[in-house]
């Protein structure tokens, strides 16, 4: 890779992934990915009709994401990705020299309440139990920063970019 650097916010869904991450490509003027526009429509269904996905539903969708950083990475341009990128194995796929985890981290409470309140979004409240599950704490091997989503969403973008 040649200078670029990416960031990827990650958390269960309601945290701010996305709202965060745009924010944050923005106030860094890096290119921005919202990793769910690379989930294929089998996976969008099976989400929006409150079935977790496997494995191998997300094998494809990381691997697309990789490849997608990879791409403007070698290119020299940096890049800010909102994904899950729960357990350690899907970190495992995006993690490069260049990648710091910024992780959304909130109450189950939280979490719950803003899920509640989304309209039109294939994630459904049901499945924030699921994602608590599958979630994995980051390791210190794991380049990253945890930010507490009870900031405002402006907050946590200008404290992610303080910590980069």
């Amino acid at each position: 890779m040649s200078g670029g650097r990416a960031v990827v916010v990650m958390g269960v869904a309601g945290c701010g992934k996305s709202t965060v991450a745009a924010l944050l490509a923005e106030r860094l003027g890096w290119d921005l990915l919202e990793g769910d526009a690379l989930h294929p429509v089998a996976n969008v269904e099976r989400m929006g009709a409150g079935i977790p996905l496997t494995d191998d539903d997300r094998a494809p969708w990381l691997a697309a994401i990789a490849a997608w950083m990879d791409e403007r990475l070698a290119a020299g341009r940096s890049v800010v990705v909102a994904c899950s990128a729960l357990a350690r194995r899907y970190r495992d796929v995006l993690r490069r020299d260049e990648v710091t985890f910024v992780h959304l981290d909130g109450t189950p409470e939280l979490l719950a309440e803003r899920l509640a309140s989304r309209e039109h979004h294939f994630m459904k409240a049901g499945m924030l139990q699921s994602q608590l599950a599958t979630l994995e704490p980051l390791t210190p091997d794991e380049r990253h920063i945890v930010l507490d989503i009870s900031a405002p969403p402006a907050t946590l973008a200008a404290q992610a970019a303080a910590a980069l």
